[in-house]
């Protein structure tokens, strides 16, 4: 994916505290917390978060069960020193679902894997990275356990890129662009995670709207165009035999009769590069008419090569966009 110079040493950012035996950071509503900061150069490898919330919690059974704590939990990623994140999205959309629903998958990007979340995507700094938590729910605490695995470098060339995730989300008419993401700068896209949902039942004529890539000069005539929205994730027909999970791209969540779709994306040597700025949107060829309203959210990933900041998280009620959320709950005990 990267070019990487050897590792040094190993090292873990974590949770836990020797000191006291704590393994949880506690967050509690409209607050913000620091997982911890890491020296650099060097590079994340791999990042596992887990938390109560979206189960009831046998060990304490009055806490509230809301599975829209995939969404209102926030993970930020800062590199070298910015005031602003590079990566800033909802646990759920990081992580590959953002329908506040669980549902188990691993890919090799990212996953959600029986109740934990990772991200192997690496992240490489050359000062600094620190990572934060966010609750944005205004009732709702819960405990982040975190376990961050990086690898320190002598030295990091100047060509090795930095990792941004950048979030968007919304409802629309049906009928305008889907923006999964526009940017400028040099770099490459490395794919998404991309959750859709009808606000009527049994409705999946989103899937129509194909991508359209607009590069560097070719800004107002898209230079790449795809032949429809389940096709750039390379499904068909709907993702007709339904749900699958592929270590590059896969379908974790199709529920037609709730309109529902969660898919992801990643490219290695399909990455879509730029020199100077990007946008990709999905846009259906279909007629106003033919088309109903959906809501949305997607994390689009790149490697850049300047740090910049990833857009602003949306105010709550923006960031539950969804019509409809599961009531169901997970069995707390194994």
């Amino acid at each position: 994916m990267i070019n990487l110079p050897p590792a040094r040493s190993t090292h873990q950012l974590t949770t836990f505290d020797p000191a006291t035996r704590n393994k949880v950071l506690t967050l509690e509503p409209l607050t913000r917390a620091d997982v911890g900061t890491i020296t650099g150069p060097g590079y994340v490898a791999k990042l596992w978060l887990t938390f109560p919330g979206w189960f009831w919690a046998h060990w304490e059974p009055e806490r509230p069960v809301d599975q829209r704590v995939l969404k209102t939990l926030i993970v930020n990623v800062y590199l070298d020193g910015a005031e602003q994140p590079q990566i800033s999205a909802p646990v759920g959309d990081l992580f590959g679902i953002g329908l506040c629903r669980m549902a188990s998958f691993a890919a090799n990007a990212f996953g959600m894997s029986s109740g934990g979340f990772y991200l192997n995507l690496p992240m490489p700094f050359r000062s600094s990275l620190r990572i934060e938590v966010r609750n944005v729910d205004p009732d709702f605490a819960t405990d982040v356990f975190c376990n961050v695995l990086y690898q320190r470098v002598d030295e990091l060339p100047d060509d090795v890129p930095s990792l941004h995730g950048f979030f968007h989300t919304g409802r629309q008419s049906g009928s305008e662009p889907l923006l999964l993401a526009e940017l400028t700068g040099s770099g490459r896209y490395l794919g998404c995670t991309l959750s859709c949902q009808g606000e009527r039942p049994n409705y999946l004529s989103y899937l129509e709207a194909p991508e359209h890539v607009f590069i560097d000069d070719n800004w107002t005539a898209p230079q790449i165009v795809g032949t429809g929205l389940e096709d750039y994730f390379l499904g068909g027909w709907y993702f007709r035999e339904g749900p699958f999970i592929g270590p590059s791209h896969g379908v974790p969540v199709k529920d037609t009769l709730d309109s529902s779709v969660a898919m992801y994306r990643m490219h290695d040597l399909d990455a879509i590069r730029f020199d100077r700025r990007f946008r990709m949107t999905f846009e259906s060829p279909w007629d106003a008419d033919r088309l109903a309203p959906f809501a949305h959210s997607s994390v689009a990933f790149f490697f850049l090569d300047h740090p910049q900041a990833a857009p602003s998280i949306p105010l709550l009620d923006e960031l539950l966009c969804w019509y409809r959320t599961v009531d169901s709950d997970h069995q707390s005990i194994p």
